[in-house]
């Protein structure tokens, strides 16, 4: 199962992106999702930044195995999952 959030519509909204980045990633634990895509966008890049920030925090980081920039798209990212 793969699971999509774009970020586009909320991009100047702090607390809304952090929820949206919470529920997402809760959701995939919750279906036991393998991948979910995240859409930061291209832009200045600030958002991206802030998505792996909030990836990198350590109650995070221990939901899920990697996180994956796609190579052919800059504002795109992939966070793999491995369920048992």
């Amino acid at each position: 199962m793969k699971l999509k959030l774009d970020l586009h519509d909320i991009y100047n909204r702090g607390h809304d992106i952090d929820r949206a980045l919470r529920g997402i990633i809760d959701e995939a634990v919750a279906k036991e999702a393998t991948v979910v895509e995240i859409i930061p966008g291209k832009g200045s890049g600030q958002l991206k930044k802030r998505v792996l920030r909030f990836l990198d925090q350590r109650e995070i980081k221990a939901l899920y195995h990697r996180v994956e920039k796609d190579s052919h798209n800059f504002g795109r990212l992939f966070v793999h999952f491995r369920w048992k």
